[in-house]
């Protein structure tokens, strides 16, 4: 009796985990209906850049581009689309069998995991069929360029005067600073004992702004500015005659002797977020590029202002940091996909640039770049809040460099030395050592983000700007502040009431 009772048993288990199995086995139920396909009645191919790529960008690169791709599946180009994430490989897209896609599947919800996921918007029946048409005749390259809607922008708020760009001229004599879309100089001057009394002294002050005479808004006023829109990078050259500044599309290169524009060049797909000169003045490089997008990278010349060369696809997202070599042979850059990367630049314009090596280890955007004078090493900064100092030669990271408590948003080598100024999100800026690591000094007084910073070659001054508009002008040997400046159109007035106090008859 017992015997049946444990071979029963032991049926019993024997036939549930069979059931298990099978239904283990069994795919998942997706539980969301597919979508249905079209007839597109279309009289010619898919055209990937025109028809396949405003619906990744739409629906998928929220999560698969820049400096965000979950599963390792870039979509941000051709090619990568074709190379697959770091799960199917090649599976996501077999050319010309939208059947065995998982892009295709997942897309039109007939495959779990389904892409969007549950909580975005999902594709409607048009796009669907675009994509299995576009994988069904070979998910071809593009073969048309993307003429995108032309962005037109006007002059910024008036409670918009972030200081996003400051450059100090080499002498430490003046300093530059934009201010909304408007560029002002604030210079050193002599104070005569007669004005004062006792010895004549000196004192940082507000001397003139930058205005392009050409520059109209878009509906043909006059815009008494530098220009139309935020004013995002500027750097002054070596011998502190030519001053550059970048904003949405364009650049201006401005004649520091006369104090005006001796020319604008336009045609960059969005903003120009960094300028950087090589040492021996002749050359800028610029950087930016629109979000998700290849980053922009430019050469010029800095006499024509001809460009001398560009890097193609150096970066995958938007390009925040740029600096030369002291030879002025390489240049390093850095951006929003969270790399370093190095190129050789060619030795006559109009030639390419050619890819030496990259530097990975930041977890966020990577938004300044620079070498030490003996080109050795490279110091950068990241919006992970972290400052990192790598060799060149063996490609590594040397160290971390921790204080800051938000995203470092700018570094600026100090003349032809190992120290270094990074600026933060979290209102402060410091100097370091990039030999050694160390924190030399920080300079207080911010009141605001800091976007940033920059320094004389001798590294006596110090100047920052950040959110609430005001340049601040330090002295770099003890970090006292030395001017906290604005233009005279924002300083407060004096002996003005305040609104609860009577006037003064």
């Amino acid at each position: 009796m017992r015997r049946i009772v444990a071979f029963s048993l032991a049926l019993a288990l024997l036939v549930a985990a069979s059931n298990a199995q099978e239904k283990k086995d069994e795919p998942k139920k997706n539980p969301f209906p597919p979508i249905p396909t079209v007839d597109l009645k279309l009289t010619e191919p898919v055209e990937y850049n025109t028809d396949i790529v405003p619906i990744f960008e739409n629906k998928c690169f929220v999560c698969h581009s820049g400096s965000v791709t979950e599963g390792k599946y870039d979509m941000s180009s051709h090619g990568s689309v074709l190379k697959g994430g770091k799960k199917r490989g090649d599976k996501v897209i077999v050319p010309g069998k939208s059947a065995e896609s998982f892009l295709y599947l997942s897309c039109s919800r007939q495959t779990t995991p389904i892409m969007p996921p549950k909580s975005e918007e999902p594709l409607n029946s048009k796009e669907v069929s675009l994509i299995k048409l576009w994988i069904d005749q070979g998910a071809k390259a593009p073969t048309k360029t993307r003429i995108k809607d032309k962005v037109v922008v006007n002059l910024p708020p008036a409670l918009v005067k972030p200081v996003r760009a400051v450059a100090v001229a080499p002498d430490g004599k003046s300093v530059a600073a934009s201010r909304g879309n408007q560029v002002h100089l604030f210079e050193l001057k002599t104070i005569p004992a007669v004005v004062k009394g006792g010895k004549d002294t000196t004192e940082w002050n507000y001397s003139k702004s930058l205005f392009d005479p050409q520059l109209k808004t878009p509906d043909g006023k006059p815009a008494k500015a530098a220009h139309i829109s935020l004013v995002e990078s500027m750097a002054f050259s070596p011998d502190g005659k030519t001053l550059v500044t970048g904003s949405f599309t364009e650049l201006t290169i401005w004649d520091m002797t006369k104090g005006e524009p001796k020319q604008r060049i336009a045609g960059f797909v969005d903003r120009v977020c960094c300028i950087a000169f090589s040492v021996d003045g002749k050359k800028f490089a610029t950087g930016g590029g629109a979000p998700t997008e290849d980053g922009e990278i430019k050469v010029f010349d800095t006499d024509t202002g001809k460009p001398f060369a560009e890097v193609k696809a150096g970066h995958s997202d938007t390009v925040f940091g740029a600096a030369f070599s002291p030879d002025g042979k390489l240049l390093a850059t850095c951006g929003a996909d969270k790399f370093v990367k190095v190129f050789e630049l060619p030795t006559e314009a109009g030639k390419p640039t050619k890819f030496v090596k990259s530097f990975e280890g930041h977890t966020h955007h990577v938004m300044g770049v620079g070498w030490t004078p003996d080109g050795k090493k490279l110091a950068s900064c990241g919006a992970d809040n972290f400052v990192k100092v790598w060799d060149y030669e063996k490609g590594e990271k040397i160290r971390d460099m921790q204080g800051h408590q938000k995203q470092v948003t700018s570094l600026a080598f100090v003349g032809k030395t190992a120290q270094f100024l990074t600026g933060s999100g979290d209102n402060s800026v410091r100097m370091w050592n990039a030999d050694n690591g160390g924190n030399v000094r920080s300079f207080q007084g911010a009141a605001d983000f800091v976007y940033a910073v920059s320094a004389s070659a001798d590294g006596a001054i110090v100047a920052s700007g950040c959110e609430d508009g005001v340049l601040r002008v330090y002295n770099g040997t003890n970090g006292t502040l030395l001017k906290a400046g604005l233009p005279p159109d924002a300083e407060p007035k004096k002996d003005e009431p305040k609104k609860d106090e009577p006037k003064k008859k």
